[in-house]
């Protein structure tokens, strides 16, 4: 049986308590064996050099970052973890279209 994966998209800066609940889901998935899959946008690439996202990385989550958003909000890309991939929405529609679940916080 294949692993069951969970998309999340997450458009709000750092400060926004979506980032928090989505921290927490991330957590809960990964313990219950679920593949997490999570796209940064608009201004959730703000977020991007957030140690919360380096240990969700290290903990199996796959992450991607919008490149596109990034080069709107300023957001260097050059000191970017190698785990966590820049990428355009094309990776992001893979990702709602390949999971079991998919939930968007804007």
């Amino acid at each position: 049986m294949a692993a069951r994966r969970l998309g999340l998209l997450l458009s709000t800066p750092p400060s926004h308590p979506s980032v928090d609940t989505v921290l927490c889901l991330t957590d809960a998935a990964l313990r219950q064996g679920i593949d997490v899959y999570l796209y940064l946008i608009d201004e959730g690439v703000k977020g991007l050099m957030d140690s919360r996202y380096a240990d969700v990385v290290r903990a199996g989550v796959k992450m991607s970052v919008c490149a596109y958003g990034c080069q709107q909000h300023g957001i260097s890309t050059k000191d970017i973890n190698p785990d966590i991939s820049l990428s355009g929405l094309v990776v992001l529609s893979g990702i709602i279209d390949g999971c079991d679940r998919f939930l968007a916080f804007t």
